[in-house]
């Protein structure tokens, strides 16, 4: 047999030359080689036979055996054995006491067999080695395979070239493939589940460099359950020889589904509390219920849905207390809707402000008929009737792709508002029993800003309607005046407060403009604005001066504890080209004469009516044709981040602008000083004498 011709390809041997390294099996072993010749004697001896009993070659070779290493009880037992063997050929194993050079006996482990040289004679040949050593390494054997094959965690080794030379039952359960057919191949063909690429080419580095990767997780689904997601903790050893070469890399694998799973659901779990914590913190920061209402839907997208949108019970919004019966409609009207992504679902939402009347078979009104949560996980064509407001719409979410649906009910203080409409389309799981949980926490958080919000709007409402019916119309021909007003109530955040004008002609043709404010807000403060209005006009037709007005209204004021007012009240005499103005705490007007430019007029201030016990002053000043006065409540120029000073100086370059008429002088005064937020309410009376 010549060249490498009978190693074909990848077959072909490799020798490696050199002393043996220490440490490997047969040096754990001791292993002693002794042959003997056909009668018995020691014609080769080793350096391990020497080592095990203690006999130099000179002394063992040439010696009987029998003689030099066997007590005289066992001398017949081992005549036949060695008889049989000799003349069998048939191998003989087990364990024998041999006498050491020191005399003591050892019981050694044998394997003896014939041999036969080139001219047929016949020798035996004896392996033996320390029972007590050989008993070790078959205990440590048959651990390290029992361990191996009944572990747990599944175990594989492989070559220098990634293919599988064993692995153990545990990851031959994982693959599904039988242990002995993952020999000789790669991870990618029998692990193709997990991402095989990134498992090998760690296996590279890890082969390259000798640093182990330990817990390593690596996410997948097997071919037996693939819709759970599994997880396993991967680590990777190399494997060397005593001598350094590389045989290859061991790897470990074990499940850690649970943990995985247990991670995930407290990552979870943190996501809802911080969700939850984000809805507290953006959900009812106005009392406006449309605001409220679009707090709550963008919350919920896209953390929660893909499209969300806020209905409620029309009979809700105008205060009436109304279930609905089973079997009924409900009659609801959308309040907000938010989408996390463009999707043509947006069209098939109710838009905000439209009412909308749901048949009994609805899903939306079964859950405010129930007053408990609806769920679809998996959404068929025959769901989205029932979810849809008509079939146009329901054409629309299918082409959307929504594939989940949820409503849960709007609940507060014991009565249903309404519901919270959620739709997935993008995000592909579906709704399940967290989300249900999660979306009626919101709901239950959000009901409660929605109900304050709508009180709060009926409340705001009624006392904007009580605050217009108590202000006046201007009364037709004032002598030697024309006028305009405006009263603009509170935004969202502060309710109707009691500021007030009013514009009462008296005998003579002589005409009082007054302008107050009640401090406080509110139906309460709208009525105590109306009682001083009464007791203002009962007093200004008896001809009382300005101060002896406010005297008396200071008196009626502290009637109405807890309230004090500002108040200032101007009375123009045509006859004499005259204004008599006194002030109880309240800003000064501003007096505008043609070609001059407007001031602020110099009036003792006083103190606020309710006060009492102070006496209030009169100052006279002449009004000409084209004279203007401008009379206002604080809430045109009063501001949080502004200085006053400042804000009635900007008033004073308003009125400086280019003549125009009143009303477009108020609605300009309006505009420039009232942007943003209004937190108070306003009254505005700007008189001016005729030419």
């Amino acid at each position: 047999m010549g060249g490498t011709e009978a190693f074909p390809g990848d077959l072909v041997p490799s020798v490696e030359a050199g002393p043996a390294p220490p440490g490997g099996l047969l040096d754990v072993l001791g292993l002693a080689p002794v042959v003997l010749d056909a009668e018995g004697r020691i014609a080769l001896w080793s350096q391990q036979a020497e080592e095990l009993l203690g006999y130099t070659a000179e002394e063992a070779l040439g010696e009987y055996a029998l003689r030099l290493l066997v007590d005289e009880e066992h001398i017949e037992t081992v005549l036949e054995l060695f008889s049989s063997v000799m003349e069998s050929g048939e191998n003989w194993a087990g364990v024998f006491p041999v006498r050491h050079k020191d005399g003591a006996l050892r019981q050694l482990e044998f394997r003896n067999m014939r041999l036969q040289d080139r001219h047929g004679g016949f020798y035996a040949l004896g392996l033996s080695t320390s029972q007590e050593t050989l008993r070790q390494v078959e205990r440590d054997l048959a651990l390290s395979v029992r361990l191996v094959d009944q572990s747990p965690i599944g175990l594989a080794v492989l070559d220098p070239d990634l293919r599988c030379v064993t692995v153990n039952p545990a990851l031959a359960g994982v693959s599904g493939l039988p242990a002995e057919q993952h020999v000789g191949r790669r991870v990618s063909e029998t692990l193709p589940f997990l991402d095989a690429a990134r498992i090998e080419a760690a296996m590279r580095r890890v082969l390259e460099t000798g640093t182990p990767m330990v817990d390593r997780q690596v996410l997948g689904r097997t071919p037996s359950d693939r819709d759970t997601e599994r997880a396993w903790s991967v680590s990777l050893y190399r494997l060397e020889d005593p001598r350094g070469r590389i045989l290859g890399v061991a790897a470990s694998v074990v499940d850690v589904t649970d943990r995985h799973h247990a991670a995930k659901e407290a990552e979870r779990a943190r996501h809802r509390l911080a969700l939850v914590a984000d809805a507290s913190m953006r959900i009812g920061t106005s009392l406006d219920l449309w605001e409220t209402a679009r707090e709550l839907a963008d919350v919920t997208v896209p953390e929660l849905a893909d499209i969300a949108a806020v209905d409620v019970l029309d009979s809700a919004v105008e205060g009436r207390r109304e279930s609905v019966q089973a079997g009924s409609t409900a009659v609801f009207r959308a309040l907000a809707v938010a989408a996390a992504h463009p999707t043509v679902a947006v069209q098939a939402a109710d838009p905000p402000g439209e009412i909308t009347r749901y048949e009994a078979d609805r899903l939306v009104t079964q859950c405010v008929q129930t007053g408990e949560p609806i769920v679809v996980p998996h959404v068929a064509n025959e769901d989205l009737p029932r979810i849809a407001r008509d079939a146009s719409a329901a054409v629309l979410l299918a082409a959307a792709g929504v594939h989940s649906y949820l409503a849960v009910p709007l609940i507060a203080r014991g009565e249903v508002l309404g519901a919270l409409d959620l739709k997935r389309f993008r995000n592909p799981v579906p709704f399940d029993s967290d989300d249900v949980l999660l979306a009626s926490e919101l709901a239950s958080r959000a009901a409660v800003c929605i109900d304050n919000a709508r009180w709060y709007h009926q409340q705001r409402n009624a006392a904007l309607a009580l605050q217009r019916s108590l202000l006046p119309r201007h009364p037709p021909n004032l002598v030697g005046l024309e006028v305009a007003s405006r009263y603009q109530p509170a935004g969202a955040v502060s309710e109707v407060g009691g500021d007030w004008f009013d514009i009462l002609p008296l005998s003579g043709g002589k005409t009082a403009l007054v302008v107050g404010d009640v401090m406080g807000s509110g139906i309460n403060a709208a009525t105590a604005m109306g009682r001083l209005r009464t007791a203002t006009q009962t007093l200004a037709s008896l001809g009382l001066g300005p101060d002896e007005v406010l005297r008396h209204l200071d008196a009626t004021t502290g009637e109405l504890e807890p309230y004090i007012a500002t108040c200032l009240y101007a009375l123009y005499d045509p006859n004499e080209g005259r204004v008599c103005i006194s002030t109880a705490g309240h800003l000064p007007p501003v007096l505008q004469r043609p070609g001059e430019a407007p001031v602020l007029l110099d009036l003792p201030t006083g103190v606020p009516l309710g006060v009492g016990g102070v006496e209030f002053c009169s100052v006279d000043f002449a009004l000409g044709p084209g004279d203007t006065l401008v009379l206002y409540t604080d809430g045109l120029v009063e501001t949080r981040d502004q200085d006053i000073d400042a804000r009635l100086h900007v008033l004073l370059t308003l009125m400086a602008g280019p003549p125009a008429g009143l009303e477009e002088t108020c609605d300009r005064l309006l505009d420039s000083l009232r942007r943003g937020p209004v937190e108070d309410d306003v009254a505005l009376l700007i008189a001016r004498v005729r030419e």
